[in-house]
């Protein structure tokens, strides 16, 4: 049995071998029979968060089931030297050769700093944009498509509505939120393109307080449906349902916390791309630097549906994710304008999920209401 936290982190404490960085001379377990390819699990927060570490979690209890694996796991790691010592710990004292660091801010410098002191282990970040020529090749990136979720999101709030104003609680504007925001405001303005979105940033990935306070403000504003890209939805989807709102869930099901709000929801499948990279580490093949996923590769699912979402929502957006899973659907086509009023996207363009340019996203689509 992986022993607690707190033995790991002394035993890091007392090691000698972490100033100097540990190089290990092999990949244990990776082409051998005999021993289990250990794998590794970070998480910035608790494992059972109705949310981003929770959705982690369930990849590694699948990962668990599968025969010649060894599952690691330690949460409530912040984005600060911690990760190092508990990155380096799993390779020096438990003999990990492939490290899940789930959280964003894990890849720089964090990763960037231990993977290339122990060149024979495989690092493998969620979120991240590993760049060719640039980063470490025993490093990778992979994450998934959910702003097809979160379209789909914004469908089911579209026809749900009745103020015609909607609301994103996110944690910081980065690319990947911007393209969440986005991709929800535009799935709503689909059905009705009077429809707005107000977003308010938090500042961080895990801010409870201020996360309820951004609630009950919007609330109080005649918002009358929310969604949100923090790590942690259990806060903004218990207040929404206590101010009698409806609420689109992300990362993870939060349904049992609010079943009488809770609409649909955007979440993460996150074995299958974990999946990728166990099967390449047990082969003994390349590391997979890059890896993306949407609706049709299984890297993302949706919740089941509320029971107060009317029938013809539900066809509305049962039809746009078949559309998707066909690769037949665009969400990021021209012309569109942001919320200043520039053409972010010509006429007659559109990006497909795989295109660079979504991956930097800097901006916020006509209907939304805050900045960045």
């Amino acid at each position: 049995m992986h022993q607690p936290n707190w033995n790991r982190r002394q035993w890091i404490l007392n090691s000698s071998a972490i100033g100097a960085g540990v190089v290990t001379s092999g990949l244990p377990g990776l082409v051998s029979a005999q021993s289990p390819l250990t794998v590794g699990f970070i998480y910035v927060g608790p494992r059972d968060d109705y949310g981003y570490n929770q959705a982690h979690a369930e990849s590694a209890a699948a990962l668990k089931a599968m025969p010649g694996i060894k599952v690691l796991e330690e949460e409530n790691v912040p984005e600060t030297q911690a990760v190092q010592k508990s990155m380096q710990g799993m390779i020096t004292q438990d003999g990990a050769s492939l490290i899940f660091p789930t959280s964003f801010g894990y890849f720089d410098p964090h990763i960037l700093s231990v993977a290339p002191k122990n060149e024979k282990v495989r690092f493998a970040h969620c979120g991240g944009l590993w760049t060719e020529g640039k980063h470490p090749k025993n490093a990778a990136s992979y994450f998934g498509y959910i702003d097809e979720g979160q379209y789909l999101n914004g469908v089911i709030a579209g026809h749900m509505s009745k103020s015609k104003k909607i609301g994103f609680i996110a944690a910081k504007p980065i690319p990947q939120v911007l393209r969440n925001i986005n991709a929800f405001t535009m799935g709503a303005r689909s059905v009705d393109p009077s429809i707005t979105t107000t977003v308010i940033f938090t500042g961080d990935w895990s801010l409870p307080v201020k996360e309820a306070e951004a609630t009950n403000s919007m609330a109080d504003q005649g918002i009358d449906v929310f969604t949100m890209h923090v790590d942690s939805p259990k806060v903004i989807v218990e207040t929404a349902a206590r101010r009698g709102k409806f609420v689109c869930g992300y990362h993870a099901n939060q349904s049992k916390l609010a079943p009488g709000a809770y609409l649909t929801g955007a979440e993460w499948n996150w074995i299958k791309a974990v999946t990728v990279m166990v099967e390449a580490a047990k082969s003994g093949k390349p590391h997979p630097n890059f890896v993306r996923g949407g609706l049709k590769d299984g890297f993302i699912k949706t919740s089941a549906y509320g029971s107060m979402v009317p029938e013809a929502a539900r066809k509305n957006a049962d039809d746009i994710k078949a559309r998707m899973i066909k690769g037949s659907f665009d969400i990021f086509k021209g012309e569109l304008k942001d919320n200043t009023g520039k053409t972010v996207i010509a006429k007659g363009a559109a990006f497909k999920q795989t295109a660079i340019e979504l991956e930097s996203m800097n901006y916020l689509v006509e209907g939304v209401i805050g900045k960045i």
